[in-house]
């Protein structure tokens, strides 16, 4: 997910009137490629609960591994960007990724899965500097009047990745070959550790090529110069005690922790659910994840064009309710239709990330940095509300565990209809 930017502020090294063509392309691409990242999960989770013989609950870990990664490293990559700058920052969120991406062989060798979590979390470690960087940093390189223009072109290609990701981690990764429980119980020893290792071992080349153009993306960083600047903000004194005092950011940390949460839940589970309640095969499946995802990037820009005649708290009251319809749907239907309730979902998530975000530090003043820190890190609901789900499907179904996303868009819906509002806080 890409992080919308704060109010921008007058920065003394703000640049305009040059051409930053070249560094602009450059961090355009960490948009895609952390978005790619993260949604190859829900091709993971189906894959690895395969190969290595997990319960849902189990694999739900993989979800929870990438988000604890953005909440411990939040901080600490904003730290490292004040002291050493925004290209230094990159640079070491860059190579985290892609050590993360070459654990994967190793993971894939000894298929042992804490292996692979704790590759997911490095990935996520490096995915964290790179998005606290990247946001505020696109909108330096050039005129400020364009900086909304560049911010939002850059997350279309957020919407690319999300898109492509589980495509191609559909056709690469995913087998096709579906034993069933009686199946594998009939295989001898030697020929089960045989197909888990076939399992396995496909994860191999896709993370070993993502690995590579990440660390090529690295060199051209390192090669070419990039802009820096200081934000001097006039020593102004605020804290973490200081900005909770505003009632609307506290709705807002509720909204974007459920957020995070429906999101993950929706897209990583929609495998195994399109499984369960219409047999499709998870190549298959994995199309039609991407199909949603499509949907998402185009909803993006869609909801964009909305937002000139609708409120945006208003439309995202209204998107809330629609996909608690969809959800109702998923809940109570049996067939394709749930699986096509579930897959229309995604393009009325599109704008709500940004959305909350921006209504949660809506006139926080000096208190806007810790805002902006809190809303960063309440996405540590992606690693919290999977584990509810997958306890859910493994004591029932994986259908009925589709009740946590709905639980998580009533605190949406309420933020859109009544926690945005402002109240004024004595100084």
């Amino acid at each position: 997910m890409a992080l919308p930017q704060t109010p921008t502020k007058s920065l003394p090294g703000q640049h305009t009137g040059q051409k930053y063509l070249v560094p602009f392309v450059l961090v355009t691409s960490l948009f895609f490629l952390w978005a790619f990242v993260h949604n190859l999960e829900p091709i993971l989770i189906p894959h690895l609960k395969k190969a290595c013989q997990l319960t849902d609950l189990e694999s739900a870990l993989i979800d929870s591994a990438v988000y604890l990664g953005y909440f411990i490293m939040a901080l600490p990559a904003g730290l490292v960007m004040k002291r050493y700058g925004y290209r230094v920052g990159i640079l070491v969120g860059l190579v985290m990724y892609a050590v993360g991406a070459f654990l994967f062989i190793p993971a894939a060798d000894t298929r042992v899965y804490a292996f692979f979590l704790g590759a997911l979390f490095i990935v996520a470690s490096g995915c964290a500097f790179l998005e606290t960087a990247a946001n505020p940093y696109v909108t330096i390189l050039g005129p400020p009047e364009g900086a909304t223009t560049r911010i939002n072109l850059s997350q279309s290609f957020n919407g690319l990745g999300a898109f492509l990701a589980p495509l191609l981690g559909g056709m690469f990764i995913l087998s096709g070959v579906e034993h069933t429980e009686a199946e594998l119980a009939a295989m001898s020893p030697a020929e089960l550790s045989a197909y888990l290792q076939s399992e396995a071992d496909t994860i191999k080349t896709p993370y070993l090529i993502i690995g590579v153009v990440v660390l090529l993306v690295a060199g051209l960083f390192l090669v070419t110069k990039m802009p820096e600047f200081r934000d001097a903000d006039g020593g102004k004194k605020s804290s973490l005690a200081s900005a909770l005092r505003h009632r609307h950011l506290r709705w807002g940390v509720i909204a974007e922790f459920f957020y995070v949460g429906t999101q993950v839940c929706i897209t990583s589970f929609f495998i195994r659910f399109a499984k369960f309640t219409s047999d499709v095969p998870e190549k298959e499946a994995a199309a039609w994840l991407s199909i949603a995802m499509f949907f998402f990037m185009v909803g993006r820009f869609f909801g964009t064009f909305l937002f000139r005649y609708v409120a945006a708290h208003r439309l995202l009251l209204i998107y809330s309710l629609v996909s608690i319809g969809l959800l109702v749907v998923s809940l109570t239907a049996r067939s394709e239709w749930a699986v096509y309730a579930i897959g229309a979902i995604p393009f009325f998530l599109s704008i709500m990330f940004p959305t909350i975000f921006s209504l949660g530090i809506d006139r926080l003043g000096d208190d806007t940095e810790y805002g902006s820190s809190l809303l960063v890190m309440s996405i540590v609901g992606g690693a919290v509300c999977p584990l509810a789900m997958g306890y859910i499907s493994d004591v029932s179904n994986i259908q009925n565990a589709y009740i946590v996303p709905l639980v998580c868009l009533l605190f949406i819906a309420y933020f859109g209809w009544r926690g945005y509002r402002v109240k004024e806080v004595n100084a």
